[in-house]
Parts: C-alpha cells; structure tokens; sequence
C-alpha cells in the first residue's frame, strides 16, 4: 500500500519534515512492508523553505544580510526544481524573531535584508521566486528590500532615504536605474492569505503594527509613510498598489513586492501544496496524514492541512489529520476532506507521540 505523510509545520514544537518523518515511521511501524511519501507542505508561513526543500530532496544555501534593525544576520534560501526555482522567507531575513522584545521598532525595521536575500537567489541563476512573507518585524512598504535591489527611494533633496516606516514620510522620487534587468526573467510568487490593503483601519499599520511594537500614536505617522508611498510608485512606476488586496502583507511588503518585482500576490497553501507536488503523489495512495499543532474553527481558513484535504478528497483519498490540541470548532474541518482527526497527547506533542499517533490511526481505522 501507498501513503502519502503530508503535514504543516508544528508552530513552536517541529517543522513539517521532522513531522512527515515521524509519520512514515509510524505508519511502517503498522504497516512494515508499505510505501510512504514523505511530502512536508506549509501555507507560506514559518518553515515554507524547509517543507518545499524537503518535498523536492533540494539545497539549501545560507547567506549574510542585513537583519531588521542593521546588525548581521545568516539567512537561507532554498532551491527546487534542478535549481529553476529558489525559495525564500522574508523573517529569515527581516523576521519577529530577529529583534527582541525591548527593541522591536517599526519606524527603524527595515526589509533591506529581505531584498539582499532575494537578489542572492536572484544571482543562483533562477528562473522562479517563491516567496512566504509572514512573521515580518517591518513596516516599511518592502522599502529596504527596494533600496536593496537597486531602487533609488530620495526625499525632496535627493538624498537617500534612511532605512525604516518612518521615513517613508519623506520619500519624493524613485528611481530605478540600479536595478539589475535580469529581475525580469524572473516570476515571483508572494504566498500570502492576507488580504488587507496597504492602508488605512484595514492595512498593516492598524492591523498587524501593534505586534511589531506599533503604538497607537505611531499609527497615523506609519500609516501616512505608506500612503505615500504608494503615492509615489504610483506616480513614478505606474502601478497602483495601494488598494491591492494583500498589500497590507508583512508591513505593505506585498506592495512593495508586486510594485518593485512585479511579484504576483497568491493564496499561500495552494501556492505551496502544489510546488511540494501533492498532486503527482496522490493517484493509486490509500491515505493521506496531514497535522499541525492545532486544529480548530480557522484551520479551515486557509491553512496547508486543508488545502492538502481537498485535493486528497477530489482523488478519493482518504485524509487523516494529526493534531497536537483540539479547540473549538476542530470539526468544521471535516466538512472539507478530513475523515478524520486523531490527537496526538493531552500535553506537548514529541516526535515520538507523532509517531504513535500514526501507527494506532493505521491500526485502529479502517484504512
């Protein structure tokens, strides 16, 4: 027998590969003699590199940029597909978890790293971009990334513009005669389910700025510093990103990505799900586990287990999620291909209680 272990990252206790890993132990461990394909997904958030470098036996290739607040960082960038396309994460780069607590300061954070890491995928001579965008530290409207590809950002005196959201203020021209004419022979894909304008009550100051340190005075300068930026790509590159759905991503850095890299803006577990190649595994499997850490009334929105759900159903697979916790509305997800969810402990899941929980579902379901 065929089956498919196909999770989400764990958030907080494993990555997707360490999880598919454990499934396929545990399922031989029911079935000794059956065949297992290990296809870790994510939804674009935390661990997309690993899970898409995982699914396509990749490389993974580590380079230094600057983190969110100047200081050095090390950050990586997969590649798949015989090196036709590389995989990035804007927090490896330009992430939460780069800035403490005490220093968090999105009128100062800048994505310039972010751009130094996607122009050294860039320079990998690939031909595609998959970018996951979650968990950023900035505010600035991918601002830094610009400047770091290339992009010319001057205030009314013509000088450069300082790194950050609060500068955005000031920002009078841009200019784009740095930037390298290979980008365009790159695709860029920006998987994101955010759909929140760039601005506004909606957009991403108001929004997402409080957990990036955004106070509820800083809320108005940050929010003009992106209104105004949009006004000027709109005026010197002719591309109106203000009202794009999903521009408000990661501090406005999918406007800055569709404005900058003519990135196009897409729902991240399809985009991911599908470049882990789920589909091609599917045809002939007599189950699919999935899991994540929690399963609950929003798993269905928009989360890999799901999207990994449904195209088992449409080829008549059966689908079981493993789930570290229960919370309300965990049985809404059956409604969309899940036959069935099996917990995984009442206390913090370990690989090993992964494990298990795949084998007693082998054992005990009629698979």
């Amino acid at each position: 027998m065929k089956f498919i272990a196909a999770p989400n990252p764990f958030k907080g206790s494993f990555a997707a590969p360490a999880a598919a890993a454990a499934i396929a132990h545990g399922v031989r461990a029911a079935f000794p003699d059956a065949e297992v394909l290990e296809i870790p997904v994510a939804d674009g958030g935390e661990g997309t590199v690993s899970a898409l470098v995982a699914a396509h036996r990749g490389q993974l290739r580590e380079v230094e940029v600057e983190g969110p607040l100047g200081a050095p960082v090390r950050a990586g960038f997969g590649l798949i597909d015989g090196g036709a396309t590389a995989v990035v994460e804007l927090a490896s780069a330009s992430g939460l978890p780069l800035v403490p607590v005490e220093q968090l300061d999105p009128r100062r954070a800048s994505t310039y790293g972010f751009g130094q890491l996607l122009e050294a995928a860039r320079r990998a001579g690939v031909r595609r971009i998959i970018a996951g965008i979650g968990g950023s530290a900035t505010n600035d409207g991918g601002a830094g990334m610009a400047q770091a590809l290339g992009y010319r950002l001057l205030d009314g005196a013509g000088a450069e513009l300082e790194r950050g959201g609060a500068a955005l203020a000031k920002l009078a021209r841009i200019e784009a005669g740095d930037v390298d004419p290979a980008w365009r022979q790159v695709q860029v894909q920006v998987a994101t389910d955010v759909t929140n304008p760039l601005c506004g009550p909606n957009g991403a100051s108001s929004v997402y700025g409080p957990q990036k340190g955004v106070t509820a005075e800083m809320i108005p300068e940050l929010d003009g510093g992106l209104g105004n930026l949009a006004r000027v790509i709109a005026a010197d590159l002719g591309k109106d990103v203000a009202d794009l759905p999903g521009a408000g991503a990661a501090g406005g850095a999918g406007a800055g990505l569709a404005a900058f890299l003519d990135a196009e803006l897409v729902r991240g577990a399809p985009l991911i799900v599908e470049a882990a190649g789920l589909d091609r595994a599917l045809p002939g499997a007599a189950c699919v586990f999935t899991g994540e850490g929690r399963v609950d009334g929003q798993t269905v929105f928009g989360k890999g287990p799901i999207e990994v759900a449904r195209r088992a159903r449409a080829a008549g697979v059966p689908v079981v999620l493993l789930a570290g916790s229960r919370g309300d509305g965990w049985r809404d997800v059956l409604a969309e291909g899940v036959t069935a969810v099996v917990q995984i402990t009442d206390g913090v899941a370990r690989l090993e209680d992964l494990e298990r929980a795949a084998e007693r579902a082998c054992r005990e379901l009629d698979i």
